[in-house]
């Protein structure tokens, strides 16, 4: 397949997009309907969407090139997911729909006072921004490799046309038009995986049956580790840690919560949040599944594999499955770069607008314009990001992702178990501090472990660090009562009155 071919996918895929987005955006472009949609969204919309902004592009490529070195195992973190995103249904959604809110990180100015809120909504721009970059940037060097490089163009430009056009369809409704267009990404990448595996199953020419009975024979498929607590891959580490990185990555991220909050009412994100939770499971299986048939496919015909995981599968794509397989992987990676991405760039514009520069107080017509400055400024962020990411990085995006969100996110989930879970007062000031240091004592710890007891810290590191922030804030705890009243009134309280 030509270069132009792929770039005229792209092009056909990008006008859809820009025609949701003018026919959802002709009615209303003010702040409310970039942030919150109007709060008119159905439910089921909003679900489907969200499978798609939790997929990315990376899961096209990273969780099937999980199966030759981790096996199965992945899934032990996804169960964790699920019950992670049971919890938030339970115990975050009521909150956020009670305190009518328009980014989560105003609960913690209610709760603790203003220097943890910047540090809440701090933390989350900077986890985001890294986050983001890494799903993006396997996508971007995927169409760099195919198409630009041929035709001699910088990395750099590839990266910042891919940002453009998410900013061109995002730029005047914002999430009300990403509730729409990540709807039709997910239908699409899903079809796209499931029809690549049938391809796949073609090229193996054993029948359905025979290739079951080879997935359930091998050992690439293996699920569960038990017996070894020196690997990453032991079922308590993956699956609590997926607890708790589902907690944090969707329930205290305002992209994730964002679509949520722009339903009509708590008993519809309740529902949008079960159904999410259930349907992501099998699609992360059929990812594995991907990756252990292109195993039995190397396997068969004597192809030998790239070192590295992220590259199998857009190898096969370009030169054992012929052009059906590569177009629908291209439309695949692209689908579901862009409705990961999109939603990111509108959630990182909405915190900044809000939690940073307080547009809520701003008169309509000059928080339109701020909020319009921002969203190009993030993504000019966005982009550098990304091509900061593509100097340093050398392992599974995936993995990288986890890693970062570990020690960026561990201060959130410290910070939220602590208003929830205690009804103690902070000494505001002393937040930041402590949301610092708790991920620098962490990334020493690991650095001894490794070095000193050959033991290696996985995703549970998001747990110790959250551990961490939440044993600092009850160190700084204000213990005088009249003090506390003062301070920060309980902001539930006072709507109860």
């Amino acid at each position: 397949m030509s270069g132009f071919t792929i770039l005229f996918i792209i092009a056909a895929y990008f006008s859809v997009l820009l025609l949701i987005s003018f026919i959802v955006s002709r009615k209303s472009t003010n702040n409310d309907a970039f942030f919150l949609a109007n709060r008119k969204s159905p439910w089921w919309i909003i679900a489907i969407g969200m499978v798609g902004s939790s997929i990315s592009g990376v899961s096209f490529v990273s969780v099937p090139g999980m199966v030759p070195s981790i096996n199965f195992t992945y899934m032990q973190t996804v169960f964790g997911f699920f019950f992670g995103y049971l919890i938030i249904a339970k115990v975050l959604l009521p909150l956020y729909y009670k305190l009518n809110l328009t980014t989560i990180y105003t609960y913690l100015e209610e709760r603790f006072g203003k220097h943890s809120y910047k540090t809440g909504a701090s933390f989350f721009l900077l986890s985001k921004t890294v986050g983001a970059a890494a799903r993006l940037y396997i996508v971007a060097l995927i169409l760099q490799n195919f198409v630009f490089e041929a035709w001699h163009i910088p990395f750099e430009l590839t990266v910042c046309g891919i940002i453009f056009m998410i900013w061109l369809y995002t730029q005047k409704s914002g999430i009300k038009t990403i509730v729409w267009t990540d709807t039709l990404q997910t239908i699409i990448l899903i079809t796209a995986l499931v029809l690549i595996i049938v391809e796949v199953s073609k090229q193996l020419n054993m029948g359905f049956d025979g290739i079951v009975s080879q997935l359930i024979n091998s050992e690439k498929t293996r699920i569960f580790v038990f017996d070894d607590w020196h690997t990453k891959q032991n079922f308590f580490k993956q699956f609590f840690s997926g607890i708790f990185i589902a907690i944090v990555m969707t329930g205290l991220d305002q992209d994730m919560m964002q679509k949520n909050l722009t339903c009509r009412n708590l008993h519809d994100a309740k529902k949008n949040m079960y159904w999410y939770g259930i349907s992501f499971v099998p699609v992360n299986f059929l990812f594995l599944v991907l990756g252990a048939m292109l195993l039995m496919l190397a396997e068969q015909n004597n192809i030998v594999l790239p070192v590295l995981g992220d590259e199998i599968l857009p190898m096969f794509a370009v030169n054992y499955l012929g052009n059906t397989v590569l177009t629908l992987f291209i439309i695949g990676i692209v689908a579901a770069a862009f409705s990961s991405s999109d939603s990111a760039l509108a959630a990182l514009t909405t915190s900044f607008s809000v939690d940073i520069l307080g547009v809520q107080h701003q008169e309509e017509e000059k928080a339109i314009r701020t909020r319009r400055i921002i969203h190009i400024g993030i993504s000019i962020v966005f982009a550098l990001i990304i091509i900061i990411f593509k100097a340093i990085n050398n392992k599974s995006v995936i993995d990288a992702i986890y890693t970062i969100a570990s020690y960026t996110y561990g201060p959130l989930l410290g910070m939220y178990a602590f208003g929830l879970f205690t009804k103690l007062k902070v000494k505001d000031k002393a937040i930041p501090y402590i949301a610092i240091l708790s991920p620098l004592i962490c990334g020493a710890m690991n650095y001894i472990s490794m070095r000193y007891m050959s033991y290696t810290f996985g995703y549970e590191l998001l747990i110790i660090n959250g551990l961490l922030t939440f044993v600092g804030m009850w160190l700084f705890r204000i213990q005088n009562d009249k003090e506390i009243k003062l301070l920060n009134p309980d902001p539930i309280e006072i709507k109860k009155k």
